[in-house]
């Protein structure tokens, strides 16, 4: 078994450990930036309603990503205390129960989608193309739920190069039906909108059966016990929901509110939408360098606490941080200084590229912020305290709330001024983080 001291995880071995999830959440983000640079060149409801649809679904996904993340944090204890064997059980039961989360997810997205979509869209005809996006895109729920499920397995025993080849795989699959089912070539008709959907849903299936089948030859499947199915585990269930059912709130709400903000800014009007669907995908750039430390941050936190070096994970916070910030700032320097060649990958309207050109830089400011933010807050629900993590959500939601109220309802703000609502989120997050990591009250806490 590996010893997770700080000796062990030099900056050298922090970035291998990163590298990995940082190129799949690239090749993930990338499917999504696929989507946007197609439905760009189709039209500016499509475009907008791309970008309701897609965070709609996101908000739904979070439910069952954060089961997986309350998972991941339980299985990365059991690898950090030796208790390998275990893990393949936390493994089996969250594959079953996530099959079945998303069979009920899906049923409620077909029958109340449409009772919360109308009355929160004002354009008739954004609104009925982010319903075919949402009703061929929640199809995707039957497998990227069990995909989430291998993601979290082999970051908790922290055999991250997997996740790029899976990404690239759906990358690669997400491109080729995109073109043909977008625009209707091969013999296929023209799709639009549902042909985006369709094709993340097929690319999404494409990763989980190489996740199968790459676990089934490279992993060594009696040392984690996944060669032992058994049967379902009512009490394990429990223990892993003690932990996840606060991860899944907090994700929930966290995409929740921000999915409110893109429906704020649809009362702007279409371009507005369409604006901010571009700045999306732009953002994702640099967010994936920061998600991927805060996601490596939190599953090397409950390895360390696992492994008895509690007193070791400021430091280690503080090394990622620092990496992540030279990160970051590589991407924030090619976006202050090259604005127009980024924007004209996405859309091929000069209007659109003018009217987004300014935002750019509201992205440079809340990057800065958001990254050492994400770090801290990953490394509390690497403590195992989700409750706490959800606590904090919920508090920086309601800032984030008032900010998005104020700054896009009332004064009906530029793009980039309701860009810059994120900061306030940000903020609020990571000082809380900081604070409730300073105070050491995290260090006996069991999972």
């Amino acid at each position: 078994m590996e010893t997770f001291d700080l000796s062990s995880l030099s900056c050298r071995r922090i970035w291998l450990l990163t590298w990995p999830v940082m190129v799949s959440l690239l090749m993930q983000h990338l499917i999504g930036m696929t989507d946007t640079a197609f439905l760009g060149r189709v039209g500016e409801v499509e475009l907008g309603a791309a970008a309701l649809g897609s965070i709609y679904y996101l908000a739904v996904y979070m439910i069952g990503f954060g089961f997986s993340i309350g998972a991941q944090i339980i299985m990365a204890r059991r690898n950090g205390e030796g208790r390998v064997a275990e893990i393949g059980r936390i493994f089996y039961c969250g594959c079953r129960f996530m099959a079945a989360l998303a069979a009920g997810l899906f049923l409620l997205s077909y029958f109340l989608t449409p009772l919360v979509l109308r009355p929160a869209i004002t354009s008739d005809a954004v609104y009925a193309e982010t319903m075919r996006y949402v009703n061929w895109r929640s199809l995707g729920f039957f497998v990227v739920f069990v995909a989430v499920m291998f993601r979290a397995f082999f970051v908790a025993v922290t055999d991250t190069k997997v996740l790029t080849l899976s990404s690239v795989v759906m990358l690669l699959t997400n491109v080729l039906f995109n073109y043909v089912l977008i625009f209707g070539k091969c013999g296929f008709p023209v799709l639009g909108v549902a042909g985006a959907a369709i094709a993340s849903v097929i690319a999404e299936a494409a990763g989980l059966v190489f996740f199968i089948v790459y676990t089934r030859r490279r992993v060594d499947v009696e040392k984690y016990a996944l060669n032992v199915f058994g049967r379902f585990d009512w009490k394990l269930l429990r223990e892993i929901m003690d932990t996840s059912v606060w991860t899944m709130l907090q994700l929930f709400i966290a995409v929740g509110i921000w999915f409110g903000f893109f429906l704020a800014v649809e009362h702007l009007g279409e371009q507005p939408l369409a604006v901010v669907n571009i700045i999306r995908s732009v953002s994702n750039i640099s967010f994936m360098m920061f998600s991927a430390f805060a996601t490596v941050t939190s599953s090397l936190v409950s390895n360390l606490i696992g492994a008895g070096h509690s007193d070791q994970v400021l430091k280690l916070i503080r090394r990622t941080a620092g990496l992540a910030f030279i990160g970051s700032g590589a991407f924030l320097v090619i976006f202050a200084l090259f604005p127009n060649p980024i924007l004209r990958i996405f859309t091929d309207s000069a209007v659109l590229i003018d009217a987004t050109r300014e935002t750019m830089y509201a992205i440079v400011i809340n990057t800065m912020i958001q990254t050492g933010a994400y770090i801290v807050y990953n490394a509390v629900s690497g403590t195992g305290n989700t409750r706490v993590a959800l606590l904090i959500e919920l508090i920086a939601t309601v800032v984030y709330g008032v900010a998005i109220y104020i700054v896009v309802i009332v004064l009906r703000s530029s793009v980039a001024l309701c860009w810059l609502c994120d900061s306030t989120y940000a903020l609020t997050i990571g000082l809380a983080s900081f604070l409730y990591l300073w105070s050491g009250r995290w260090k006996n806490r069991r999972v």
